[in-house]
Parts: structure tokens; sequence; C-alpha cells
């Protein structure tokens, strides 16, 4: 008779839903770098493209010689990240985000707001919420450097709150080949405002699923006072509070209004005393300059729907603005139409309204998706894995029917 053996730990490991890292991953990765390095125009970006090319091309040749995907993530992390993470520390190049994170810093330790006054080309607006100038702040006390360059602080936070979001045992993997993702491996080198935003909203919906509501709020606080994209995953947490608190209709209310409370009072903490020292600047740079409403037009102009109907149709912009308006409408009534009822749910949901919001923003990049990137392969790393008494239930459900089918045929 055959003999089954009980699945050890890296069997259980591989039951979770694996993470793309093939060969053919790791060379679509190569040929998008190296397309990114050709036609950018940006310095830094062409920086990126060259160094992450040879990782990501390294790694899928060591995948197709049958290396462990450990060993391929880690290369292309290395190609995809660190390389030019250090050249382009060396010789102090960044994205436009990392200096107006930088010089946000400063005027908010030297006036108490971290916006201009007067703004009036591209690069004198700050879009942000005062919460982002936090990872200035190195820079602007200790001068600039390597060791404070606001991009390494902005990985860190991302890398940490993501890393916290997930189980133990899924950290070390989804992690590497996170960071190894273009999408996420272009911001961590060059710099980008979005990862600390979505590593925080990961935190967040991570606490509201084990039922902490006050850290959920706390994590999402923090989100939502840096940057207007994290508004949406509060309300996303609060439903999945209110229906998943120990089936207690009145303890889900209770913990889902302690999450919003903790929320509101963490981003009005940071966001308030900067809003009122300036009123009009915080809406002109926050408000006006991302919807397209000021005389500088926005950087951030990919060719998403949103942009195209801002841009190439008379009243374009307004439509444009309808249809993220709807979008957030139908966000809002399928949470109280059918609440998420995990944190994977709730994730897959703030993903899909977020993935709408980006597509009809009037000013919006490409790069905005790494939100929804984030959270979906937070959600994916998040799967348990197969339980041992499952798997030992099926096994001796596959030993026990032949017996019982030559039983039935001997009746």
């Amino acid at each position: 008779m055959a003999t089954f053996a009980l699945p050890t730990s890296p069997d259980l490991r591989r039951d979770r839903p694996a993470l793309p890292g093939d060969a053919a991953w790791w060379a679509f990765c190569a040929a998008t770098a190296l397309a990114l390095g050709a036609f950018s125009s940006l310095g830094p970006h062409r920086v990126w493209g060259a160094a992450a090319a040879l990782g990501y091309t390294a790694a899928a040749v060591l995948a197709a010689r049958g290396r462990s995907p450990r060993t391929a993530g880690a290369v292309a992390v290395t190609g995809a990240v660190l390389l030019p993470l250090v050249v382009l520390l060396a010789v102090d190049r960044a994205q436009l985000e990392v200096d107006v994170v930088a010089r946000s810093a400063g005027l908010l330790l030297s006036g108490g707001t971290p916006y201009l006054e007067r703004p009036t080309v591209p690069e004198d607006f700050n879009p942000y919420l005062p919460g982002m100038a936090a990872f200035g702040i190195p820079e602007a006390v200790a001068g600039p450097g390597p060791l404070t360059d606001p991009r390494l602080w902005m990985g860190a936070a991302f890398l940490g709150a993501f890393a916290l979001a997930l189980p133990a045992g899924a950290r070390r993997e989804a992690s590497r080949w996170l960071a190894a993702c273009p999408l996420v491996a272009l911001p961590l080198a060059v710099g980008g405002v979005d990862l600390p935003v979505a590593g925080l909203m990961c935190l967040g919906l991570a606490r509201a699923g084990q039922g902490r509501a006050g850290r959920a709020g706390l994590a999402l606080g923090l989100a939502a006072a840096l940057k207007w994209t994290a508004w949406p995953a509060v309300p996303v947490a609060l439903a999945l509070l209110a229906t998943t608190a120990s089936g207690d209709g009145r303890r889900g209310s209770r913990a889902a209004l302690r999450c919003g409370l903790v929320a509101l009072l963490t981003a009005a903490a940071i966001v308030l005393p900067a809003a009122l020292r300036d009123p009009g600047a915080f809406r002109t740079h926050v408000v006006d300059f991302p919807l397209g409403l000021t005389g500088a037009v926005s950087s951030a102009a990919s060719p998403l729907p949103g942009h195209l109907l801002a841009t190439q149709l008379p009243g374009g912009r307004t439509v444009a603005l309808l249809l993220l308006g709807v979008s957030a409408l139908l966000l809002a009534v399928s949470l109280l139409v059918r609440p998420p009822a995990t944190a994977t749910a709730a994730a897959a949901r703030l993903a899909l309204g977020l993935l709408l919001a980006i597509a009809f923003m009037p000013a919006t990049r490409f790069g905005y998706l790494v939100h929804p990137l984030v959270l979906a392969a937070w959600a994916l790393a998040r799967q348990p894995p197969a339980h041992p008494l499952r798997i030992r239930e099926r096994v001796r459900d596959l030993v026990r029917e032949p017996v019982r089918r030559r039983k039935q045929a001997s009746r």
C-alpha cells in the first residue's frame, strides 16, 4: 500500500499562494527597466533602469538554472534597489519628491508650516499633507548626507510597516519580492512618497482584521496625515471592524467608533497646526494644485483616463472629477451593502477603489499604482497555508477511499 507523509514546514509554505518569481517574471522586469531607462527623460530613472536591468537579468539567469527563488530575489533586490540607491546617493541625485520633502521639513521647523506662501512654478508646490515633512527632518536638522536623505526614511517606514502587517512566517519572502518589483524598487531607489502611505494602510487593515481598533486607528491616522490617498482606507477599516468584531453588532460598532476617533485625532494633531498656520497656502498646495486649479501645471501627467479627459476634452476636467466622485460613492455603497468580512477582502476592496481613483484623477501618474499593487501583494502574502490537520484529514480520506469502494463493489 502506498505510504503518505505528513507535510513538513517547507511543504506548508508551498501551500501558500506563490508570488511570481520564475525566469519569465524576472525577464519581464528586466525588459521594463530597460524600457524606462531608454525612454525616460529623468536622470535618476535612467540610472535605475540600467542598474535594475542588470539585476533582473542576473535573477532571470539564476532562476532558469534552477537556483532558489530566494537567491534570485536577493540578486534582483541588489540590482534594482541597492545598487542604484548607492549610486544616486553618491552623486546626490533623486526624484523631485525628495527635494520637496526636504524643503518642507525646513519650512516646518522654521515657520510652522511646510508650504511656501506664494508658489509660482510646479517645483514650488508641496501637494502632500504636513505629516510627510517628518521624513525630511533628519536632513533639515543634520544637513544633507547619505544617512539623512528622506528616501531612506520613507523606504524604511514602508518596509517596516509592511513587514509588521504580515504574519511572521510570510514577512521575509513577501517583503523581498515586493522590494524587487519594479513599481516598488524604482521609488525605493529614486525616492517615492507613496510607499510609506501604502505600508501604513496595510498595517491599519491588518490591525483592524485582528480587532485591534486603537492600533488600526493609529496606523491609519498616520497614513492620513501623509497624503490624501490614504483617506479611503479609513472607512474600509471601519466597515471591517463593524462586521467582524466577535460577531457582536454593538461591540463591532464600538470598535469602529474607537478606530475612527483615534484615526481622526491622530491625523488632526499632525495636520491642523500647519494647516491653521496658513490656511490659504494649505489649500493652494494640497487641494488646488493636485486638482489642476492653479496656474502651475502638475508634473503628474501619465496618460490615464482622468488626465486624458482633462486635457483632450472640453469640460473634461469636470467630467473626470465627476467620475472620481462616482467612484468614491460606489465604494461607499459597497461598504454599506456588502462590508468586507476579512482583512484580505478589505484590502481587495480598497485596492479596487484606489485603482478607480487613480484612473480618474485629472493629475495622475503610473507611479500611484503602487498603492493597489502593495495592497494586492499584502493580501496574497497573508493568506494562511493549509492547516496540518486538514491536510491529515485529506490524506486519511485518500487512504480509505479505495477500501470503501471495494466494500461497495462486494455488496
